[in-house]
């Protein structure tokens, strides 16, 4: 198992070196409906991991509804919801290599999500997920300033005490539209840098710089399709979280699949 992944590119060793962005393709509306429909499926052909990597996240969303109303921390309630998101293309690391085993006609059970951990890229693939996890810490702090600040003299003795101020005062609305602007801002950021990025460190081993300028050479040459398969993935986590975060059990190996060919189809071969 060690070695699964050592020999399959033969540019491994001299991607390593330069920080430049590899060439990328422009992609369209009709290239990322093809990436979901692969991506689908990869879910059907191999259900059976969605239970080892999908479980993760109506578990965490169970426990952060527990953590907050036993803990009064309802403000950062919807920044801890929203924010899972940032970190979903590193959590989706085990489906990618799942759909790149597929691809290349290997063995595709669960347990080979793990092999991630045996990869020559693994180590760049660590750093860009602690800077991610960074990323997400500074939304939770930016956003728990933003409430201090608006709405911190609001008590927070009920969920119905928080929320009747935060929708019926100028405070609470200027709050709502701060926090969403800068959510945006944390989102767009984070997309540009890896939306390809973790599939490309996985399969070339190349370095995180590289990785993350080709991610963001690619959101510059796709604009409207990148927009688009953005919106997608916003779409489909809303529509995932709706029932406790319980529908992310079905949109998120489907989206994690998808975004490996979606890789595919920008980086050429």
């Amino acid at each position: 198992m060690a070695d699964t992944h050592i020999h399959h590119h033969p540019m491994a060793a001299n991607d390593a070196a330069p920080a430049d962005a590899l060439p990328v393709n422009e992609i369209g509306i009709a290239d990322i409906k093809d990436a979901l429909r692969q991506g689908y499926a990869d879910f059907i052909a191999q259900p059976s991991h969605l239970l080892f990597i999908a479980l993760i996240y109506p578990i965490a969303g169970i426990l952060l509804a527990r953590l907050t109303v036993s803990y009064n921390i309802f403000p950062l309630l919807f920044p801890l919801a929203s924010g899972f998101a940032l970190l979903g293309p590193f959590a989706a690391i085990g489906l990618y290599e799942i759909s790149r085993r597929r691809e290349a006609g290997m063995d595709t059970s669960w347990k080979h999500a793990l092999d991630v951990v045996h990869s020559p890229g693994i180590g760049q693939i660590a750093t860009l997920g602690a800077l991610l996890m960074g990323v997400f810490l500074a939304w939770l702090f930016s956003a728990w300033i933003i409430y201090r600040w608006l709405m911190g003299d609001v008590p927070l003795d009920s969920f119905a005490g928080f929320m009747t101020p935060l929708l019926t005062t100028a405070n609470g609305w200027t709050m709502i539209i701060l926090g969403n602007a800068l959510g945006l801002l944390f989102a767009i950021l984070v997309f540009s840098m890896t939306v390809i990025s973790f599939p490309l460190m996985l399969d070339r081993h190349v370095s995180m710089a590289t990785a993350v300028k080709t991610s963001m050479a690619a959101v510059e040459k796709s604009p409207r399709g990148m927009l688009y398969w953005a919106l997608t993935i916003t779409a489909l986590l809303v529509l995932g979280s709706l029932p406790v975060l319980v529908g992310l059990i079905i949109v998120m190996p489907i989206l994690g699949h998808a975004s490996w060919h979606l890789y595919r189809k920008v980086v050429p071969r």
